[in-house]
């Protein structure tokens, strides 16, 4: 079974889930999500749901740190930039290949989204308060730890060996 994200932070009982959840020998654990103090990306409400539907929540969770990237391009005047189908799959992928790979996917994901969650929030909060220059200085600093995170993710993915044999 895959390993929840968000292992490493607080847990807290989720009030709005108790009202979705239905009663289930699973209902405890997906009442209790870890991260709920501050989920500025939703990432952790977004994973006990895709635990309950049966998805993968390492999907949803990559999704999610996807859309908060979005937020901090637009708050660091970046365009939006399509998702690659190596980014949109990179879940997937990294479940195919399995072992070392998948685990240090797994891990990097969390890790990203620590350091990417705290970030967006002290952009939010900073947004009227701190003069446009800063804020988009900021932005542009987590823009850049974003994308060199996430492609050292992607550097996880197997080379493929599309190259024909040589038949000698």
């Amino acid at each position: 079974m895959e390993q929840p994200p968000f292992q490493s932070f607080r847990a807290a009982r989720d009030p709005e889930l108790e009202r979705i959840v239905p009663e289930s020998p699973d209902r405890n654990a997906a009442l209790f999500l870890p991260g709920r103090a501050g989920d500025v990306l939703g990432a952790d409400r977004l994973a006990a749901r895709a635990r309950l539907a049966g998805t993968s929540p390492l999907d949803t969770v990559w999704t999610a740190l996807h859309e908060a990237a979005r937020a901090v391009a637009h708050l660091a005047g970046q365009a939006p930039e399509p998702l690659r189908p190596d980014v949109r799959n990179f879940p997937a992928i990294m479940r195919a290949t399995g072992g070392w790979r998948a685990e240090q996917a797994r891990q990097g994901i969390e890790d990203l989204a620590a350091v990417l969650q705290p970030g967006l929030r002290a952009l939010i909060a900073a947004q009227g308060h701190a003069p446009p220059g800063a804020l988009q200085s900021a932005a542009q600093a987590l823009w850049q730890e974003f994308q060199t995170a996430r492609a050292a993710l992607l550097d996880l993915i197997p080379p493929l060996n599309l190259r024909p044999h040589d038949r000698g």
